[in-house]
């Protein structure tokens, strides 16, 4: 397993300057990832596009870029925005690869978007949110540059809600990655939406497999936190093994969220 980046502990860091860290060098990690560049989530998501057909889209915090290579099959075009560089100088790279034109790349944090008001008239969000360090303040600012109508997906890691099965699954995230802020429950999504100016209009949940090997391999989680995860698996009550449906080599399921809402 390669080195990860290493921040010296006497040095203080935004949390974005930690996510960048984290992110830039495992940019084709990413990209490749059939993790994120498949699953019933991104079917569901180019049926709904398809459907709205937009002139502008937005792929808010979009890693790999799998949510934008879909949005550009029915987008005029789509805006790619994203904290680190290097990540998006790989989706740039794979979009000209695939002839994909409509994507631009945009490197800006989600809280702080540099797009005009009402400018994207459909926003979608997958397996970032959990990263951001002020969630409302990214789903506003969502909000703001989304017209009014728009549709609005949002797709992530929820939390079980209970406190014994989101305690493990939080330690566990946060232990693959220092920049891991949290998963939320479908409760708080809901709540925070409504909040930020969304109409939540359906919800769906799905189980999603997480392959050890794969899992910290993506992040290069140092092997004292790989070390770390496997005791916390290993010592784990009844009801936390069977929730998260944990394996001998360490795999184990989570649960994903895809909210359909619509910027009020």
């Amino acid at each position: 397993m390669d080195k990860p980046q290493e921040i010296p502990a006497s040095t203080p860091v935004s949390h974005e300057t930690l996510v960048t860290a984290q992110f830039g060098p495992r940019a084709a990690a990413y990209v490749e990832s059939a993790v994120h560049a498949t699953g019933e989530d991104l079917a569901a998501l180019d049926a709904i596009a398809a459907r709205a057909a937009p002139r502008r889209a937005l792929d808010l915090g979009c890693g790999g870029g799998h949510v934008a290579y879909v949005l550009a099959r029915h987008a005029r075009a789509v805006a790619a925005c994203d904290l680190s560089a290097e990540m998006l100088a790989a989706v740039a790279a794979t979009a000209r690869a695939r002839g994909l034109t409509a994507i631009e790349t945009v490197e800006a944090p989600a809280e702080r978007l540099p797009l005009p008001d009402a400018s994207v008239d459909f926003v979608a969000s997958r397996f970032s949110a959990h990263h951001w360090r002020d969630v409302e303040g990214g789903l506003r600012e969502a909000r703001r540059v989304a017209e009014p109508g728009a549709p609005a997906i949002f797709i992530d890691i929820v939390s079980p809600g209970s406190p014994l099965l989101d305690t493990h699954l939080q330690a566990v995230e946060l232990l693959r990655d220092p920049s891991h802020v949290r998963d939320y429950t479908a409760s708080e999504w809901t709540g925070m939406l409504t909040r930020c100016g969304f109409v939540v209009e359906a919800c769906r949940t799905w189980r999603l497999k997480m392959e050890f090997a794969s899992w910290i391999a993506r992040m290069r989680t140092p092997e004292t936190h790989v070390q770390a995860i496997r005791a916390l698996q290993a010592l784990a009550s009844e009801p936390v093994r069977r929730h998260f449906a944990i394996e001998p080599d360490g795999s184990f399921f989570i649960d994903g969220l895809m909210i359909e809402a619509r910027a009020a």
